[in-house]
């Protein structure tokens, strides 16, 4: 029984040594074949739609980091810096560099999705893409996202690209809740942050200011409003109020525009 034993850690170690051996081997193949292979094409994928990032930038992106690369040899490019270089870049937010071994260097740019377009009340803009970062805005292109504006003190640098505040956290998550319901995006024009940091939003239909407040409780409050916009926004009109209050969780307060009295209506939980 020892004995058996013994011979399965050995036949374990001899294997598992060959699979070693065996990499070395081919790794130290590839490198070889690497020290005089060139590059012979650069084939680039950028999935999805128009954006920031084209395979103009791309090849811009190449050139200033590594020069002319098309007949260079391949272990004369840094092929890890290089992708390093592309994630650096405040619009792309993953990238894959390799090279075949037959010399063409694949480059897969996933560039970054913005949702929200923040102007600041220094009058400074950037966005706040899908993941909560914020990225600069860009002359060459501009996305067509929901707009905030107002009192939002929170300004972006190069050096930070969190979310440092609670309206900006408020505004991301609110943009995000829109962005996923069909009703809310196409009704939600704009969000506007006022002097005691709520948040409002400006409608497409109708000219009532709806106050948000914050993101707290966010799915029940819009829940509430979109069963508001079904049963009673058709009986009495989209402009018979100049404000609609959901900040509060199961209630509605609506302030009429022809007279001076407000309306509350309480949702059940």
């Amino acid at each position: 029984m020892l004995k058996r034993i013994a011979w399965k850690r050995i036949l374990y170690v001899f294997t598992w040594l060959l699979c070693i051996g065996g990499l070395v081997t081919l790794m130290s193949f590839i490198d070889s074949k690497k020290s005089y292979l060139k590059c012979k094409d650069i084939k680039v994928i950028i999935p999805g739609t128009a954006g920031f990032i084209d395979r103009n930038e791309v090849n811009r992106i190449i050139l200033n980091h590594s020069g002319l690369i098309i007949s260079k040899y391949l272990h004369e490019i840094n092929l890890h810096e290089l992708e390093n270089e592309f994630k650096r870049n405040p619009y792309i937010r993953d990238a894959k560099v390799f090279a075949d071994m037959d010399g063409t260097v694949n480059i897969k740019v996933i560039q970054s999705d913005p949702i929200l377009r923040v102007i600041t009340l220094s009058n400074q803009d950037y966005y706040i893409d899908r993941l909560g970062n914020k990225i600069p805005t860009s002359k060459d292109y501009t996305p067509h996202v929901l707009v905030a504006n107002g009192y939002i003190m929170e300004n972006y640098t190069k050096r930070d690209d969190s979310l440092r505040t609670k309206v900006t956290r408020d505004l991301y998550k609110t943009a995000l809740y829109v962005e996923k319901d069909s009703l809310w995006r196409d009704q939600f024009e704009q969000l506007y942050v006022n002097a005691q940091r709520d948040i409002e939003v400006v409608p497409r239909v109708g000219n009532q200011k709806i106050i948000l407040g914050d993101a707290d409780s966010l799915e029940i409050r819009l829940r509430n409003l979109k069963t508001f916009y079904k049963k009673a926004m058709p009986v009495v009109g989209w402009n018979a109020y100049k404000t609609i209050n959901i900040k509060y969780t199961n209630q509605i307060i609506c302030e009429r525009n022809l007279a001076d009295s407000a309306w509350i209506v309480t949702t059940k939980k």
